[in-house]
């Protein structure tokens, strides 16, 4: 068991990764739940969130339930191997994360607000790993699209990183990246618990609340 948890938490040399393919996996063309194209074209004006907190099923139901946010997938992002399989990524040989793509309307949620939904809905002091969850794709991450979203993702680090010191729990292993190609995942992914109702979620936060603002 101790080997299989190295593997799987540890990243793979550039020339140990899969291979991939080419092309990419197929996936869904429209949201289950609001009927909006996965892969646009989006309204003009909208923005581009991408967040990794654990298992993408309950990470993304999270997040199209906020007010504002027109659309989300789950996919694949932050590793070596092109357009990968969920089986590859399980696999701990691609290095990607398991992440959720926002695509929001900024007049009616602000990243800071998404911020804060990202902080209070996961552990992320736990590494390559949620709950009984582990793998390079279950890790924490923010993949930021410019960098005004990358400097507010920092500061919110910073804040949230010392409410989560003071209550005694273990430092943000969080990275903040700029935001690597993303990869759709397979269709019975996307909306996962629309489909599955009573589904594994995985979620689990620390109870430790971040300011909006």
């Amino acid at each position: 068991m101790l080997s299989l948890f190295r593997k799987k938490t540890e990243f793979p040399a550039a020339g140990k990764a899969l291979p991939g393919r080419v092309e990419p996996i197929s996936t869904s063309e429209r949201h289950v739940v609001n009927g909006h194209r996965l892969k646009g074209p989006y309204p003009e004006g909208m923005k581009l969130a991408t967040f990794g907190m654990g298992c993408f099923w309950g990470v993304e139901r999270l997040f199209w339930q906020q007010q504002g946010v027109w659309v989300t997938a789950a996919g694949y992002a932050g590793g070596l191997t092109p357009n990968p399989t969920y089986e590859e990524v399980c696999s701990g040989m691609t290095g990607h994360n398991e992440v959720v793509r926002i695509v929001f309307d900024p007049a009616l949620v602000s990243y800071r607000q998404l911020l804060k939904v990202f902080w209070e809905g996961h552990d992320p002091t736990q590494g390559m790993r949620q709950g009984n969850d582990f793998g390079t794709q279950y890790r924490s991450g923010i993949y930021a699209h410019d960098a005004e979203s990358k400097s507010e993702a920092e500061n919110s680090r910073d804040v949230y990183g010392g409410l989560i010191a003071r209550s005694g729990l273990g430092p943000l292993t969080t990275e903040i990246v700029d935001a690597p190609p993303f990869y759709f995942a397979e269709d019975y992914h996307q909306q996962y618990l629309a489909r599955n109702p009573h589904g594994y979620c995985g979620l689990r936060g620390v109870g430790v609340a971040c300011p909006a603002e």
